[in-house]
């Protein structure tokens, strides 16, 4: 009898399985990002593969999503960022790349001149989701608030 061995599961992996208990036990991402003791914006992007869980933090979640030892290793896994782990077809993700692409070269415009020539880093970074009552409807205001790094000449 051959055995096929089963591959580590990576953050992407553990992040589908995040997503599967949390649906099962009708948590919500405030409730989880409570127990983890940071914003709700972090913590989501934290067990969706995007930034770097402590063991302590993996614990504490495998705890309260009831997660196999295996997924909280993988949550200790260095973060998968960028393209690999964004879904396109998400209609929302792709309306926030079409703003991007939209109104990308004006912002870029504007950073430049108020700052200088630089960049707005992702490192040193926050994000912030509010929603805002409209009477044509509730309007989600998101923040990205990120650090700017000018360029250096040397």
């Amino acid at each position: 009898m051959s055995v096929t061995p089963v591959p580590p599961l990576d953050r992407l992996g553990a992040a589908r399985v995040v997503l599967a208990r949390k649906k099962k036990l009708g948590l919500t991402w405030d409730k989880i990002a409570e127990a983890l003791g940071h914003p709700v914006e972090w913590s989501t992007s934290a067990l969706l593969g995007q930034q770097t869980l402590t063991r302590e933090q993996a614990e504490t979640a495998g705890s309260l999503l009831d997660l196999d030892p295996d997924v909280v290793d993988a949550l200790t896994l260095p973060p998968v960022r960028g393209a690999a782990a964004v879904d396109l077809t998400d209609p929302l993700v792709y309306r926030l790349s079409e703003m991007v692409q939209v109104y990308g070269t004006t912002i870029s415009e504007l950073v430049r001149e108020e700052f200088g020539d630089g960049i707005v880093s992702a490192i040193d970074f926050e994000l912030d989701l509010q929603r805002v009552p409209d009477p044509k409807g509730d309007r989600a205001v998101i923040t990205l608030n990120g650090k700017f790094l000018p360029y250096r000449v040397w």
